[in-house]
């Protein structure tokens, strides 16, 4: 698939959000009208030097998946690969389960719907399984994935609340699987990713957390999936181009300038933090940026709003807004 980046992979893409609005019941449905708009607006911002987002990540953890159905997914992620399709990007989305079979048959209805990669999250199981179960599930979803046409990309976040870390052996060995596009490492820790491309500089490694993306840039990572950069993308964008460049003095005044809020990235209500800061940013609040998640605390609500006009100062004096 073309796309703005001669390689996709060499890029960051936005997680994108999923947008609400209140049906005739007076209940919750998605907007799926507005939440393809908010897409395609992130799509067509460039950064400093030009480029722009090279994917399209959708129904993820920031676009509320742990609480919306099969049905509600699959359709929002059609909408989604029209837009992707539109930018002439790949669309992105995840697969988390808790035995090989399951796993299967998800990347089978992803890839009915237009997903072209599939981020594959580790068995979500109570007891941590061995590595050849590990590799098990792992391979069948590559298998899967192959005849289906599309992609996937191991997603290794062991800091996440009930998923088991893949251990760096075993990172090596689901790599080289033909289907495997890419690994994402969704950890602050990023000695694992300068490990896996000393012994392989072909590897493809896109980092999960915001705050790490400059330190994740020289670990090796050729890009990265964002949640800021869904809330405030030409900055996302130009600190991208500066790591590629190699320039990381200026890669680096943008980190900081956003991490007030990349430091939300990295905690457990990522999603009801992010999601909040994007309401703050459109001043949407109590529209379509509601969610399905948990209820925030005043003292958490006024956190992620000081953290928010922090960082949009500081965009501000870059000139990234």
């Amino acid at each position: 698939m073309e796309t703005n980046n001669s390689d996709w992979r060499h890029s960051v893409m936005p997680a994108v959000f999923t947008w609400f609005k209140e049906s005739k019941s007076g209940a919750l449905e998605i907007d799926i009208d507005a939440t393809q708009k908010y897409a395609a607006d992130i799509l067509k911002v460039q950064g400093k030097g030009g480029s722009r987002m090279g994917g399209l990540v959708g129904s993820g953890t920031l676009g509320e998946n742990s609480y919306i159905s099969v049905e509600q997914r699959l359709t929002l992620l059609k909408a989604f690969s029209e837009v992707a399709k539109e930018y002439n990007v790949p669309l992105i989305s995840g697969a988390a389960a808790e035995t090989k079979e399951e796993v299967a048959k998800i990347v089978e209805g992803l890839a009915t719907v237009g997903v072209d990669t599939v981020m594959i999250m580790p068995p979500k199981t109570k007891t941590l399984p061995s590595d050849v179960e590990m590799y098990d599930y792992y391979e069948l979803a590559e298998e899967t994935a192959r005849n289906a046409g599309v992609t996937i990309m191991p997603y290794n976040n062991p800091d996440a609340a009930g998923y088991h870390a893949i251990s760096t052996d075993l990172l090596r060995k689901i790599s080289v699987l033909p289907n495997v596009t890419a690994l994402k490492i969704s950890t602050i820790d990023v000695s694992i990713i300068e490990t896996l491309i000393l012994e392989n500089k072909d590897l493809k490694v896109l980092a999960g957390v915001d705050s790490v993306t400059v330190f994740a840039g020289l670990a090796g990572a050729c890009g990265g999936i964002t949640g800021v950069g869904a809330i405030f993308p030409k900055a996302s964008v130009s600190m991208q181009e500066h790591v590629l460049k190699g320039e990381w003095a200026e890669a680096n005044k943008i980190s900081q300038a956003l991490n007030s809020l990349s430091y939300l990235d990295a905690q457990p209500l990522l999603m009801e933090y992010l999601k909040l800061a994007m309401g703050i940013h459109h001043n949407d609040v109590a529209g379509g940026l509601r969610t399905y998640g948990l209820k925030l605390t005043q003292p958490q609500i006024d956190d992620v709003q000081a953290r928010y006009i922090l960082a949009k100062e500081r965009l501000g004096a870059l000139d990234l807004l």
